[in-house]
């Protein structure tokens, strides 16, 4: 079984997507089993401080909010974004999450005159938005080499957005709820439904 940075390492770097492999799934899940499958749910956080952790509940819950299956909230995202930016990402990667949420404030602060915690939803949808719209501009931009299979931690110039996004695309698609509920992973899969030969029809007789 890997021990916890490796874990750790794998989540970080992880890209758990619905389109995710079974095998690149499995490995994630076992990941993310190593390092609690409820991550951070009675440890207090240790990089972000309260209005932070508000900020990223807010807007992790607008990537993926709850409806008949749970949300980002309900499988602890922003305690495991905690547990990346203290046990993982270096000075560099720390300090520009953080300087994205100042930033996202500043943008709140500019266009609704209230931090983003304090605006109405559509507010914050309209602030994700342009968000995301930046994110895929300065991805145009600036393209780096595709880094080694596997080793997706080397994107230095990562904008903050897509940093929070896969963050918690990956604390969704590894927690229990996320896996089963949303994807319907299965560890065993309890039949395999081989092709099935469909009787050919006779052609009608002229």
């Amino acid at each position: 079984m890997m021990n916890r940075r490796e874990a750790i390492r794998l989540l970080a770097a992880g890209m758990a997507l619905p389109v995710a492999t079974p095998s690149a799934l499995a490995m994630l899940r076992e990941a993310r089993t190593v390092v609690g499958s409820k991550v951070g749910s009675d440890t207090k956080l240790r990089t972000l401080n309260a209005h932070q952790e508000a900020t990223v509940k807010a807007m992790a819950e607008m990537i993926l909010p709850r409806t008949d299956t749970p949300g980002a909230t309900d499988v602890g995202a922003c305690e495991f974004i905690d547990l990346i930016l203290t046990e993982w990402y270096d000075d560099s990667e720390r300090s520009r999450f953080l300087k994205g949420l100042e930033d996202v404030d500043a943008r709140s602060q500019s266009l609704f005159g209230k931090d983003f915690v304090g605006c109405s939803a559509t507010q914050q949808a309209e602030i994700l938005t342009a968000l995301g719209e930046k994110m895929i501009a300065e991805t145009e931009v600036v393209r780096n080499p595709r880094p080694a299979r596997g080793d997706w931690s080397s994107r230095s110039n990562e904008n903050f957005y897509s940093m929070l996004r896969r963050l918690t695309l990956t604390a969704y698609y590894t927690s229990e709820a996320g896996a089963t509920e949303e994807l319907h992973y299965e560890v065993i899969p309890d039949h395999f439904d081989s092709c099935a030969v469909q009787p050919v029809k006779e052609a009608p007789k002229p």
